[in-house]
């Protein structure tokens, strides 16, 4: 943030609490009659799937780790992962509207690997070979449909530790090097 954009908020903002099934919510909305508690818990309800499509763009599609060095590769690797995820949106919500179903109800893993498993079939069709295959797909990934699952809660935590082995810090041709030094100063090989 630039300090000209740090001097024009107010020193203070007025809040306003609100429980809601035994949740406290806090907003900046400060009129009861014009936003009721229900409407703001539907409102944070719907913002969590914010921080699901952000998990989904970092873990389904791999972005959790980007592998280019420059900022201006960093940047395209981003981008590309943001294309793919939207063809992949694009792809789910026009499988929902042909099948009349919302959709957050369909598998976004399920209709990725659905795009991938028939990527290459899709690449060889022209034509109206084309439209019936993409159609097929598209009826597929309608049927990927969630379970519904309204109270469901799951811990923030990895069932599965990872390996205690050292992280590798020098290219990895370098590493062998070593190694293979390693085992000629003990007389291995």
């Amino acid at each position: 943030m630039s300090i000209e954009d740090y001097r024009r908020y107010p020193l203070t903002l007025r809040m306003r609490e609100v429980e809601v099934d035994g949740r406290v919510l806090v907003t900046t909305m400060l009129s009861p009659t014009t936003v009721m508690p229900r409407a703001l818990d539907a409102l944070y309800a719907l913002r969590w799937n914010i921080e699901v499509d952000w998990r989904t763009i970092k873990v389904t599609m791999a972005m959790d780790i980007l592998r280019c060095r420059s900022p201006e590769m960093v940047r395209k690797e981003i981008a590309v992962h943001l294309l793919a995820y939207n063809l992949v949106r694009w792809s789910i919500a026009t499988a929902a509207y042909l099948a009349d179903v919302l959709p957050r109800t369909l598998s976004f893993t399920g209709a990725k690997r659905l795009l991938l498993a028939f990527a290459e079939q899709l690449r060889r069709c022209h034509g109206q070979r084309l439209t019936f295959m993409f159609a097929t797909v598209l009826g597929a990934m309608a049927s990927l449909i969630l379970p519904s699952r309204p109270d469901r809660i799951e811990p923030r935590a990895k069932k599965r530790r990872p390996k205690p082995l050292p992280l590798l810090t020098i290219p990895r041709p370098l590493a062998r090097q070593k190694i293979i030094a390693q085992r000629h100063a003990r007389g291995l090989t």
